[in-house]
């Protein structure tokens, strides 16, 4: 089966081939990654559309996942950032909205009392996903660290 490629690419465009070709190359986020020099969750999230890649590493994820040139320059264009409002109904997703819900206010309290008046940065941003063993079952550990970035009193 051959995939049409519209004339002009867009992100969603980009986003279905490289879902295709990762499909069809049995390729792990994480493989993809480290053929490129990235993180897995930046990888995956650039390739998705919600990041923007560097041109040399767009050029190189192309040449991974045997995408047309063209493919390159739409992932190294600025992203617009707008994802569904609602609650998601996926379980996986919905879990982190969950967190958030419960603990987000929590984290904001302890992050204040650290920092001061401010937010952590999801733009100056690294985070990880990790399995890590337990006696109870495998945990999933999440880290983040992001630039903290003080309000500015006007």
């Amino acid at each position: 089966m051959t995939m049409m490629i519209p004339d002009i690419l867009d992100k969603e465009d980009v986003t279905v081939m490289i879902i295709a070709a990762r499909k069809k190359l049995g390729l792990k986020w994480a493989e993809i990654a480290e053929k490129i020099g990235m993180s897995p969750v930046f990888t995956h999230s650039a390739c998705m559309g919600m990041n923007a890649f560097p041109a040399e590493k767009a050029k190189a994820l192309c040449e991974v996942l045997g995408l047309p040139g063209e493919a390159a320059e739409v992932l190294a264009e600025s992203p617009n950032k707008v994802f569904d409002q609602t609650v998601p109904t996926d379980p996986c997703i919905y879990r982190f909205y969950e967190v958030v819900g419960v603990y987000g206010p929590t984290l904001k309290a302890l992050i204040h009392e650290e920092f001061g008046d401010g937010i952590m940065s999801a733009i100056d941003f690294d985070m990880s996903v990790t399995r890590v063993s337990h006696p109870k079952g495998d945990r999933v550990k999440v880290e983040m660290s992001g630039k903290y970035l003080q309000y500015n009193a006007w």
